[in-house]
């Protein structure tokens, strides 16, 4: 069984893809345009058909749209290439990631990129999805290690234990950490949202 003849063709076409097997970040083709997921959600009510919803924003011009299909319902799912790429800096103009393969540099919107900035560290390898040229989405290491700026101080006779408190990170954003995590600490965090997985070890 070869590849089909015209396998270039076929790899660049949009392909048909039922509603719930969806995700965040890829990319959909309606009338003639692009939009990239931003949030997709199976639901299954008690009774009636089960549905998709579609939270997507038109790649063109940024507006953001909520459809809903039914689950088995089939969407044109566009062509994206996943590269990794390396974050180089952020400027007026966006934010400069280079292909580590080819040293081609990429540029990628602040919308794109979105609550991930924060996280963004110089030479941290990113997963980009880019559909003719255009950078439409941005993939983080699931964990990154950043320092505590700001907690409150570390309590004699506190155990791990009792309750987490508030913190802020290095980069600004807040979080909750243990009691024994004291101001100066590194810690791993999730990108998603910044919650606290460990102390580091480094």
């Amino acid at each position: 069984m070869g590849r089909p003849p015209h396998f270039v063709n076929v790899r660049n076409a949009p392909v048909k893809v039922i509603a719930s097997t969806l995700r965040k970040g890829n990319v959909v083709e309606r009338d003639g345009k692009l939009y990239v997921i931003l949030f997709a959600e199976n639901i299954h009510p008690g009774k009636g058909t089960p549905v998709t919803q579609l939270d997507m924003r038109r790649i063109t011009d940024g507006v953001k749209v909520s459809e809903r299909y039914r689950t088995t319902e089939q969407v044109e799912r566009a062509f994206v290439e996943d590269r990794e790429h390396t974050f180089l800096y952020s400027d007026g103009e966006g934010f400069h990631f280079m292909n580590p393969e080819t040293y081609e540099q990429v540029q990628v919107p602040p919308d794109v990129v979105g609550d991930a900035a924060p996280y963004l560290q110089e030479g941290m390898p990113v997963m980009v999805s880019i559909h003719n040229g255009v950078a439409l989405t941005i993939e983080l290491p699931q964990r990154v290690t950043l320092e505590v700026a700001e907690t409150e101080p570390v309590l004699k006779g506190q155990t791990a234990s009792s309750s987490y408190k508030p913190a802020v990170l290095s980069n600004g954003v807040r979080t909750a950490v243990p009691p024994h995590i004291a101001a100066g600490t590194r810690v791993v965090v999730m990108t998603a949202d910044g919650a606290y997985v460990e102390r580091a070890k480094d």
